[in-house]
């Protein structure tokens, strides 16, 4: 029988990559995202009433969320809509799934956490967001598992993939400037939007549920990993390596982020053995698609 999994969010990085991570399996995709467009169905996910409405209809197996207001500094001047998007959205989603028995996998962030450890931070340590986008992602994820009965929760970070993302944006600067000012204060882990939605792909079919840290292995900071993208592109771009401080500065509407988001994937290794790839040998695989 011919599994169903609706899509929230289907045009954005993730959405893309895990539509064609699914290409050739017996799979109907309904996919939706906010806007109608060729094959894609119009969903207003904070709308609770044309969730409910849609997923009776179409009756899923699987609701993969990739839909978010992303827009970090954004979320700080919107923030009814950021809690709109990011915690009711995912609420109304989790109520659907649970009424007709399917799956609720849902992407959040290492923005749930404050950033200020010094080591990589687990499933098991507790969150403490300080910015808008953290606390209503993490608004989203206690939503979640108040009201899907079966769910997934997997926190990324960093994300690039097929769409506007900070690799493409590096490489446009790096078209029209010999030097760019990068931060050099904030660690993390670069994550391909392919290699999160292998890991999805991976977990979906399990019983194995719960909430799950899903980055690319190891980690740097922004200007290094601008570094690592113009070696790779043959750019000779200087990167001035500036503080979280001096960009405040530059870019005074710039919300608080955490400087150390390090996660460790451990019910990931502990619980299936799962693996994701080096962060670095991701945006090898990620830079090829772009030749």
């Amino acid at each position: 029988m011919m599994k169903k999994i609706l899509v929230t969010g289907c045009n954005g990085q993730l959405g893309r990559a895990i539509r064609q991570e699914y290409k050739g399996e017996d799979v109907s995709f309904i996919n939706t995202d906010v806007a109608e467009g060729e094959g894609i169905v119009a969903l207003d996910i904070t709308d609770v009433n044309a969730v409910l409405a849609l997923v009776r209809a179409e009756r899923p197996d699987v609701i993969i969320n990739c839909a978010a207001h992303t827009n970090v500094d954004a979320c700080e001047q919107q923030w009814d809509a950021a809690y709109r998007i990011n915690a009711i959205g995912p609420r109304n989603l989790s109520i659907a799934a649970r009424e007709v028995g399917a799956k609720m996998i849902h992407v959040s962030t290492d923005y749930v956490f404050e950033g200020n450890g010094t080591k990589p931070y687990t499933e098991f340590d507790e969150i403490h967001p300080v910015s808008a986008y953290g606390k209503t992602k993490a608004e989203g994820e206690k939503f979640v598992r108040e009201f899907a009965d079966r769910y997934f929760i997997f926190r990324t970070a960093w994300l690039y993939g097929d769409g506007k993302n900070f690799v493409k944006t590096m490489l446009r600067l790096a078209e029209s400037h010999d030097e760019v000012s990068v931060v050099c204060d904030q660690q993390g882990s670069p994550t391909s939007a392919v290699e999160l939605a292998r890991a999805i792909h991976h977990f979906e079919p399990t019983e194995n549920y719960g909430t799950f840290h899903a980055t690319c292995e190891g980690d740097t900071n922004w200007a290094a990993f601008a570094e690592a993208i113009f070696k790779r592109a043959g750019k000779t771009t200087k990167v001035n390596h500036v503080t979280s401080e001096q960009y405040a500065k530059m870019n005074p509407a710039s919300a608080n982020r955490p400087a150390y988001s390090i996660l460790e994937n451990y019910m990931m290794k502990l619980t299936d053995g799962y693996k994701m790839a080096e962060w670095q040998d991701a945006l090898d695989e990620y830079m090829k698609t772009l030749e």
